[in-house]
């Protein structure tokens, strides 16, 4: 099965020994239809040069304003139907991440087709799936259905997402958000381009952790530019509603649980077993 292309898009400035590993993680895929495009903001410490000689690869250096400005630089040159952005540090789980992808997208295709006959139309849609922690060293298992609650508190992080490209046409990421860009630019997709989310059970990326939207700073903006975006996809009433559940179920302290390397399995397990349970 080469039916499904991907787009794997990495950013990096000055990588160092991180690049090497998130390449290699692609490049060791079994399913053979993908391109690699690295989105390098200019580079000086040499670590472009170990690059491996591989036609998939494509190498873009030009200056850019962050990450997500790196992202939207990226756009215009990719060729594949889904795109992912995977940061460098991160690295896809093991070899069968992109063959096991391809297949639940072909799966959804093929029930459409069967469904809608002569008239089908492929939905537009985002699949993702779950992620390997590092530095908690246990599996975060995302939501398994997107809804309203679900984007208020927790959308899956676009290492474990392919998007449809076509979701990348009318604009990339909002830039003026510096750390919730990837969020403000998924409830877009779900609720301005009516973007179907798809949850699979696969295991997609070993997340580095401790990146930048997790100092101490840039927490304290994620926290405003959540309340701005949520305000907008939502609205005040939704959002003043969730935000009690939050507080009455809890969830400082669970946030502190899930993040503490001696409880973060045992809290991640304990979520997922509620996940099941509400598919039932």
């Amino acid at each position: 099965m080469a039916q499904i292309s991907f787009s794997i898009v990495v950013v990096c400035l000055n990588p160092g020994k991180k690049l090497l590993p998130t390449i290699e993680s692609v490049l060791k895929q079994q399913y053979g239809n993908y391109e690699i495009l690295v989105k390098d903001g200019g580079s000086q410490d040499g670590s472009l040069a170990f690059l491996p000689a591989d036609s998939r690869i494509r190498l873009v250096t030009a200056p850019d304003t962050g990450i997500y400005d790196a992202m939207n630089q990226a756009l215009p040159y990719l060729t594949g139907q889904y795109v992912m952005f995977l940061n460098c540090g991160d690295i896809l789980h093991d070899s069968q991440v992109l063959e096991q992808m391809a297949k639940q997208i072909e799966r959804k295709k093929e029930a459409d087709l069967n469904r809608e006959g002569h008239c089908y139309k492929e939905r537009i849609r985002i699949f993702y799936g779950n992620q390997y922690n590092q530095l908690q060293k246990c599996v975060v298992y995302s939501a398994p259905e997107v809804n309203d609650f679900t984007c208020y508190r927790n959308v899956p992080c676009h290492q474990v997402c392919f998007y449809d490209i076509r979701l990348f046409e009318e604009r990339g990421y909002d830039t003026k958000y510096r750390v919730r860009a990837d969020y403000e630019h998924f409830l877009y997709c779900i609720y301005e381009r009516r973007a179907q989310a798809v949850y699979t059970e696969v295991l997609v990326a070993d997340y580095e952790g401790g990146g930048f939207s997790e100092t101490k700073e840039n927490r304290k903006r994620s926290a405003k530019e959540h309340g701005e975006i949520t305000r907008h996809y939502l609205g005040r009433e939704k959002v003043l509603r969730y935000k009690t559940v939050m507080l009455l179920s809890l969830a400082p302290l669970r946030t502190k649980l899930a993040e503490n390397e001696k409880y973060a399995g045992a809290y991640n397990k304990l979520k997922t077993a509620v996940y099941k349970l509400r598919r039932k």
